[in-house]
């Protein structure tokens, strides 16, 4: 992790291991669908993934206080549109207090209980068909971006791949792993099989 520092000892450019603080606008089919403006900027670790692929690749060597305008694709965003993320599931499966309507956000749960984001694509009288593609799927993204300020990640940002927020304590955090006794889960699951 070696890094050009400025007088303040902070890194002087975009590069791997740096967090990043930045305000964004982002336009998608020309409306803007998300904004830094009126709020903080966001802070990520640069090279971890924590944005987009496109946009990752365009902040490298970056300067605090630079600008720029960036174009990601949708192969490089969110990915291209997936048609086998489309499923049809009887309209019977549907609880009668859900508004069956084209649109319609959904959290759904596979057969393992993980929850998942889907969107009604279409309704007939005996299907509905979901799509499980991210909202974005298959659209180009534009950017307005500035760097507002950058600074070495901590060795504890670095082994968990992601920025700590001001409010994160890592004793709070254990301590609510400490809770779950992990030896007797472990024993009720063994005198239950």
């Amino acid at each position: 992790m070696e890094f050009t520092l400025n007088n303040n000892q902070n890194p002087t450019v975009v590069e791997n291991d740096v967090v990043v603080s930045m305000d964004y606008t982002l336009t998608v089919d020309g409306e803007v669908v998300d904004s830094s403006e009126g709020s903080e900027p966001i802070d990520f670790l640069q090279g971890y993934q924590n944005i987009v692929p496109g946009l990752e690749k365009a902040v490298y060597g970056m300067k605090t206080g630079e600008s720029k305008h960036v174009v990601v694709s949708a192969a490089e965003g969110y990915g291209e549109m997936d048609e086998d993320a489309f499923v049809e599931i009887p309209r019977k499966d549907f609880p009668e207090d859900i508004p069956l309507e084209i649109g319609l956000d959904l959290q759904v749960r596979n057969d393992d209980g993980t929850a998942m984001e889907a969107t009604i694509a279409d309704v007939t009288d005996d299907m509905v068909k979901l799509d499980f593609n991210h909202p974005l799927a298959g659209k180009e993204l534009l950017f307005d971006i500035k760097i507002v300020g950058l600074r070495a990640a901590t060795e504890e940002e670095l082994e968990h791949g992601h920025v700590h927020g001001e409010d994160y304590d890592e004793e709070e955090f254990e301590e609510e792993f400490e809770e779950i006794d992990v030896e007797n889960l472990e024993e009720d699951d063994e005198e239950e099989a």
